[in-house]
């Protein structure tokens, strides 16, 4: 077993734990047929270690993690704490100070019963989204005047940087080349009312000339928003900022069947980079068993395929696939009747019959 790698693994907050265990367990047994070696090494950082010491993520722990191949996130938020104290402690200093430029979103239909929109096919849902991930209004340059008052004042700057906007327009073009579907690339943004955005629009067609094999479109946000309930077919590779990436993935995740099975990757080409399930620490079903823990399982195939193991990657990605397809994992949903480790069981039954090659 000549393949290692060391993944740092932050369970988190309320379902994150639960849905955490069942990815890793999915992560041991397909590195023991695919014959690599994945190394964990847990921390505790979140609400429960956090009222326990009032740490967030000390300096030496997060030294830590930054040294392993990859970090494998489940869930963050507590309604116990101030919002935002854990979100910019761990998840937003993550990727700034690791520098996770590129946000990237799959969203992949895998049985049609899944979709929302009528007669929509898995062969019309299969798009992939960049977002970018340290600048726009998400960079924390806020303020407030006369707090708490009548006259109260509240700022929030966007900044966007040549550098920044270039870079993840850069590696979006390059996966369209590799995704080699429809090679087509499509820029989300509101350069006709955000006229800041105007930098992204020179700098799609500017980067865009170094690749003549990439059809260019640009849709704004909120027609976007529109093209992709109507039709979803039409989209292939995306590129949008920090925000509208936000917004866009939530909505393009229902598409594919929900939040039970998007995942994302916080990503830094050459570097470590993070994996999570876009899905929240939801508290009200904590410790009950009964989430879903898929979209977890889907963030470590993610990573796998990153870390290129793509053959372990296909086999979770299948493995899952063919479970939703013969409706033996009935549903995405919390309240789909499996519990979080009878859908682990599932998982980890169909790894081995997944066809090689």
């Amino acid at each position: 077993m000549s393949r290692r790698f060391r993944i740092a693994v932050i369970p988190g907050d309320g379902i994150g734990p639960e849905v955490v265990r069942e990815a890793l367990r999915v992560l041991e047994r397909v590195a023991a047929i695919e014959g690599f070696g994945a190394a964990v090494s847990r921390y505790p950082f979140g609400a429960e270690h956090y009222l326990r010491t009032k740490e967030v993520f000390p300096d030496a722990a997060f030294a830590e993690v930054r040294g392993h191949d990859a970090i494998l996130l489940g869930a963050i938020g507590d309604p116990r704490l101030e919002v935002g104290l854990l979100e910019f402690g761990i998840i937003a200093r993550l990727r700034f100070e690791l520098d996770l430029y590129v946000n990237l979103r799959p969203v992949k239909l895998y049985a049609e019963h899944l979709c929302p929109l009528k007669d929509t096919r898995p062969a019309d849902v299969d798009f992939v989204v960049v977002r970018e991930n340290t600048e726009d209004a998400y960079a924390g340059m806020r303020g407030f005047f006369k707090k708490g008052t009548p006259d109260e004042v509240a700022t929030q700057e966007i900044i966007f940087t040549r550098k920044g906007v270039e870079r993840v327009i850069r590696y979006a073009f390059e996966l369209a080349r590799r995704r080699d579907r429809r090679k087509k690339l499509t820029l989300i943004d509101k350069a006709n009312a955000v006229r800041a955005m105007d930098l992204w629009t020179r700098t799609f067609a500017e980067v865009g000339a170094e690749y003549p094999d990439i059809a260019r479109e640009h849709n704004y946000i909120d027609a976007a928003c529109m093209y992709v309930v109507r039709d979803p077919a039409q989209y292939d590779t995306i590129v949008t900022s920090n925000m509208f990436g936000d917004i866009f993935t939530d909505l393009a995740a229902m598409i594919q069947g929900g939040l039970g099975i998007a995942a994302s990757g916080n990503i830094h080409p050459g570097q470590v980079s993070l994996f999570e399930p876009i899905h929240g620490s939801a508290p009200k079903h904590a410790g009950k068993n009964v989430a879903n823990p898929i979209a977890t399982i889907m963030a470590v195939q993610m990573m796998l395929d990153w870390l290129g193991e793509a053959g372990a990657a296909r086999r979770i990605e299948e493995a899952v696939a063919g479970l939703l397809r013969s409706r033996r994992l009935p549903s995405l949903a919390t309240d789909s009747g499996m519990s979080t480790a009878e859908i682990g069981d599932l998982v980890l039954g169909e790894l081995e019959k997944v066809p090689v090659g």
